[in-house]
């Protein structure tokens, strides 16, 4: 029986990541996967939809722009769109089989395997390696790693076959881009698909909504700005809307909408998308002969994080039912190695996590936002920056969006938590971040050399605000800047000259 000092079940971001991380200790380490190495990060997933968006925003931009002088538009088909994707996806693909091959060889030792198969538990060591073409193996591990990923959550009575009633894993496997299309699910996922898909400009979309707005867990400035945006490019969001059935009728997808006043209505489009979250891919690994438990959120984590309630089995990334980002799982997936194999420990910190929605504009986060200090009654000042303020904005002439940053209600100010919404706004929150985790203030920020013309002088001119030292003076562009103290919905303004 082979034996070693891991094995992890799952190749997706996480378990690939903890593999890695095991090879660096020099541990004999063995990886399984019962589909396709990359999991959702790479296949029907973040790389796939972002390539999409990336497409559509680029189209979007220039179309726009050849609007304004009155020229022809540029038109993209499905598959060239599709070409692209098969591209990156490929890409990726091979950058992981040439790694994989590379690494099981004589050079490291044999200490690294990959098996394809289904990996499910006899007891806490051992595992039953099933294959589709070959016999059974069984393999005797020290400590063990559930990562076994996500998919996406399906709703009761509606039938989903892919290719009429979608989820994000039909999406690519589309054979043209539909004229019309239902989204079910206002979160990050459909808000993301109702962006790309209004972006192209062939398929009409509607969104629904069963909250008072879209994005509802983030700032009503956000959602709002969204919101217009897709509405501008001939979205229509269902707001406070119930959905009573969605079927397949002669060929098409026919849902019913119901409202508090009573009203009700019935709309027939092409295309159905469901976004309504995920749920654990956890089926089959049979955790009950090694003792594992689940929890309300997800497989059962005892006072160490990723450690379940069998010390030497360890879950990360999505299957922990956490929270479902690629960089959190690699986090996590590394971090439970560390706790293996290292003698040093620490807790891990989720509160600097940098996160990503690709609308349009973009939108990035780190730490808590403001509804949350309302919400809390946590007392904070706030700071806000329009994005026609900042001189890199202006050159790109994309001025539309803003940078907020929350800190403490003291002399320290440290960072609580940041959004930032428009154009590069994924970069702009790295610094913030970092701040965050070493538990720094804002002056740091301050007192920096930003590159010039870049967005994160926009970050530097908040910070600055927030000291009263800015170049640009809150109370005379008050439509533009804004710095006030919160305490839950009082607000105290704090703009003098």
């Amino acid at each position: 029986m082979e034996k070693y000092d891991l094995c992890i079940i799952g190749a997706g971001p996480s378990g690939y990541a903890a593999a890695m991380r095991s090879v660096d200790f020099g541990k004999k380490t063995l990886l399984i996967e019962k589909d396709k190495v990359g999991g959702a990060g790479l296949y029907n997933g973040a790389l796939s939809s972002k390539t999409m968006w990336e497409l559509s925003e680029k189209l979007r931009t220039v179309n726009e722009r050849i609007k304004s002088v009155g020229g022809k538009t540029i038109d993209m088909s499905w598959e060239e769109t599709q070409k692209t994707l098969m591209d990156a996806t490929f890409d990726r693909k091979f950058q992981y089989s040439c790694h994989l091959k590379l690494l099981q060889s004589k050079a490291l030792n044999n200490i690294f395997k990959y098996e394809r198969g289904l990996g499910t538990f006899i007891d806490n060591h051992h595992v039953k390696i099933q294959k589709s073409n070959e016999e059974n193996k069984t393999i005797y591990a020290e400590n063990i790693i559930i990562a076994t990923g996500s998919k996406p959550r399906t709703i009761p009575n509606i039938d989903v076959d892919e290719k009429i009633i979608m989820t994000s894993d039909g999406v690519d496997h589309m054979k043209s881009f539909p004229k019309s299309m239902v989204i079910v699910g206002a979160g990050v996922i459909g808000c993301e698909y109702a962006t790309i898909f209004s972006n192209f400009g062939k398929t009409k979309v509607y969104l629904i909504d069963r909250s008072d707005r879209i994005l509802p867990f983030e700032d009503s400035d956000i959602s709002e700005m969204i919101s217009k945006n897709l509405k501008e490019k001939g979205v229509t969001i269902h707001n406070k809307a119930q959905l009573e059935r969605l079927e397949v009728k002669d060929g098409e997808v026919e849902y019913e909408l119901s409202y508090k006043d009573g009203k009700k209505e019935v709309i027939r489009v092409e295309k159905a998308l469901l976004s309504v979250g995920r749920k654990l891919c956890i089926d089959g690994l049979k955790m009950e002969n090694a003792g594992v438990t689940l929890s309300k959120r997800g497989i059962h984590i005892g006072d160490i994080n990723t450690q379940t309630n069998i010390p030497n089995i360890y879950v990360v990334g999505d299957a922990s039912g956490h929270i479902s980002l690629v960089n959190v799982g690699e986090l996590e997936g590394r971090y439970a190695v560390e706790r293996m194999f290292s003698k040093k420990y620490y807790p891990l910190n989720y509160k600097n996590i940098c996160t990503i929605m690709f609308l349009q504009p973009e939108v990035a986060s780190v730490g808590i936002n403001e509804k949350t200090c309302i919400e809390e009654n946590i007392p904070v000042k706030v700071v806000k920056l329009d994005y026609s303020c900042i001189a890199r904005a202006i050159a790109m002439r994309k001025t539309e969006g803003f940078f907020k940053i929350i800190v403490t209600d003291d002399k320290k100010m440290k960072i609580l938590g940041m959004r930032a919404v428009g154009e590069h706004a994924s970069s702009a929150i790295q610094g913030v971040g970092l701040l965050m985790k070493m538990d720094r203030n804002i002056h740091e920020l301050a007192e920096m050399v930003h590159p010039h013309p870049s967005i994160i002088e926009g970050i530097q001119e908040c910070v600055r605000m927030l000291l009263n030292k800015s170049i640009f003076k809150a109370s005379i562009f008050e439509d533009k800047l804004s710095c006030y103290r919160r305490i839950g919905e009082h607000v105290e303004d704090l703009q003098r000259l």
